[in-house]
């Protein structure tokens, strides 16, 4: 018996022996584990330095990733134009300029009132304080510091409000220019960007899916690229209306309560939300600091700020969600790293970036599916998918009894 058993043991010991095409099989799977094994080096190497390149160089890639985030969002318009008979080149610049009118007119909403908002600053500051006093009287050590704070900006800003008023700026463009030059090179840089990626979007589409070796190849690169597009466009398009229709509405509201200039804080609130968690709170605590400097009761002071929060509530809540639904769904904990990481690259472009960013990634990895890092840390995958993984782990039996 003793000896049955030992002979069994070697049978289980030394299968290749007996079949030659597992024995090939095992060879392969050692071979792409050393390959993976290298690519999981590599790939963390990169991981690692790549936020430093892209901190590093801000002034390109910045505008890069804004210019190829909006350009895909306009690739519907882009195709729509197209399969009217326009011609790339024609449909491209219809795009853009459509575009660069719809910023301008909502920057110009925008920037120019809050010139004055700025320069009203200094001069706001004793109302200001007459408003929080009844509620800093309670807390002296917050007195204490609030004074300190508002001597600052008084001291400090005064200068720069009263350049500002001078020279306030009627456009968009009038506001890149007159802010800094590097400014005005990155917006022109990207404007091109835009221009050429749409211009040469169909060549280049079709380019790539034709590069493919097969046929299975050429439609998941075709898949691939359309999902992108569709999720990317969707998601922008759909976003930029709701957060459109809340500025409406919040800016209604606000020129019912009497607040100067309501189409500009409507239009503040439609960017902050743009940045989910954070935005709401930047445009919450401006919209305190308008009612504060506006009107001189500290209720009536904070009701912009409780009219924000009570409409965005509900948006939050109710509209977004059922507007989305679930194809567009992403996890909150990852829009809240996404934030943090781009936010941390670039600041706030960085944070509207972070979420299309974000989409797009989590489009291209449904759409190819995730690298088995778990089973290859466990000795179970090569850093493919788990489906293919678990085909070719149940191919090799089938193989062997052949």
């Amino acid at each position: 018996m003793r000896r049955v058993a030992e002979d069994r043991g070697d049978r289980n010991r030394r299968p290749a022996a007996d079949n030659p095409l597992r024995q090939i099989e095992i060879d392969d799977f050692r071979r792409d584990r050393l390959l993976a094994a290298l690519t999981l080096i590599l790939g963390a190497a990169f991981c690692l330095g790549l936020p430093f390149a892209l901190q590093a160089g801000a002034e390109f890639f910045l505008p890069l990733t804004a210019a190829i985030v909006i350009a895909i969002a306009l690739v519907p318009l882009l195709e729509w134009l197209e399969r009217r008979g326009v011609p790339s080149a024609l449909a491209a610049f219809l795009a853009l300029a459509a575009f660069l009118a719809l910023v301008n007119a909502a920057l110009a909403i925008i920037v120019v009132p809050a010139t004055g908002w700025f320069a009203r600053l200094p001069e706001s500051i004793p109302r200001i304080q007459s408003n929080l006093a009844p509620l800093i009287d309670f807390y002296s050590t917050l007195q204490k510091f609030v004074d300190r704070t508002l001597t600052s900006v008084a001291t400090g800003t005064e200068a720069t409000a009263q350049a500002v008023a001078a020279q306030a700026p009627s456009s968009v463009i009038d506001y890149f220019i007159s802010s800094a030059p590097a400014a005005a090179i990155q917006l022109f840089f990207a404007v091109l960007v835009i221009f050429f990626f749409l211009a040469g979007w169909t060549r280049l589409r079709r380019g790539t899916i034709r590069r493919r070796g097969s046929f299975d190849g050429a439609m998941q690169t075709a898949r691939v690229i359309q999902n992108v597009v569709d999720a990317t466009a969707d998601y922008l398009a759909t976003i930029t209306m709701i957060n459109a229709i809340l500025g409406l509405l919040v800016a209604v509201l606000l020129w019912a309560l009497g607040m100067p200039s309501p189409f500009m804080w409507g239009g503040i609130v439609s960017l902050c939300n743009f940045v989910p968690y954070l935005g709401p709170i930047v445009a919450a605590t401006l919209l305190g600091l308008g009612g504060l400097m506006t009107f001189d009761a500290v209720g009536i002071a904070l009701l912009p700020a409780l009219i924000f929060i009570g409409v965005h509530t509900v948006e939050a809540n109710l509209v977004t969600p059922l507007v989305l639904g679930k194809r567009l769904t992403i996890n909150p904990l990852l829009i809240l790293v996404s934030l943090s990481f781009w936010g941390w690259i670039w600041g706030a472009p960085g944070a509207l970036l972070a979420v299309p960013l974000l989409l797009i990634l989590q489009t291209v990895l449904q759409s190819t599916g995730t690298p088995d890092l778990g089973g290859f840390l466990f000795e179970r995958g090569t850093l493919t998918t788990t489906d293919e993984v678990r085909d070719r782990l149940n191919r090799a039996p089938t193989e062997g009894g052949g």
